[in-house]
């Protein structure tokens, strides 16, 4: 999907996402304990790239990362400004990031890439790997399952990734993986998290 679409498609349900999911209490514990872990390495200026609410975003600036968060979702900018006004928000595409090539340490992707259509995922991982410095890390989530495969979201179309498929697709932009996790939560659908590093 394009940008306009999902930015159209976010924008019209905002409000009602923020209040269901825009507090990291309302996260699995063991992605918290994830992110926090990941996070918890990385020295240098951050980014999380799709970031929402922002709600991960301060999460990691409470636990003295310095990050900023991005968003196309004007909407998800202004509410995160105005819920975390210590932290650095801009509206903005993940696809083509206003950032210099190799400035960033990590890029945390938390279910950012999900409504991608698959043929323009390798560009924009070809774009995360762009901003980040050799030996920068990037933390994915994401819907585990065939590759490809199209879903009705609760929001707008969003695609399942096999980690297998989605680690080839980062070693082509230039990743090293470090780690792979999958899991299967009741009532959920099953997850998938990659930790890679640029080369």
């Amino acid at each position: 999907m394009g940008n306009e679409s999902i930015r159209a498609a976010y924008r019209a349900r905002a409000a009602e996402y923020t209040r269901i999911l825009g507090s990291v209490e309302d996260m699995h514990e063991l992605d918290q304990q994830r992110i926090r872990r990941w996070a918890a390495g990385i020295h240098g200026q951050m980014i999380d790239a799709g970031c929402g609410p922002g709600h991960w975003t301060n999460y990691l600036h409470q636990q003295g990362s310095r990050i900023e968060g991005i968003d196309l979702v004007p909407e998800f900018i202004e509410s995160a400004r105005a819920r975390f006004p210590d932290v650095l928000f801009r509206v903005g595409s993940f696809r083509d990031m206003d950032f210099p090539d190799k400035t960033l340490q990590g890029v945390l992707a938390w279910y950012s890439l999900i409504h991608i259509h698959p043929a323009e995922v390798p560009m924009t991982l070809k774009e995360l790997s762009r901003v980040l410095a050799p030996r920068g890390q990037l933390l994915l989530g994401f819907f585990d399952g065939p590759s490809g495969t199209r879903f009705q979201h609760a929001v707008t179309t969003a695609y399942y990734w096999s980690t297998k498929h989605m680690g080839q697709l980062l070693a082509e932009a230039g990743f090293d993986l470090l780690e792979v996790e999958t899991r299967q939560d009741s009532g959920k659908r099953p997850h998938a998290a990659i930790t890679a590093t640029l080369r």
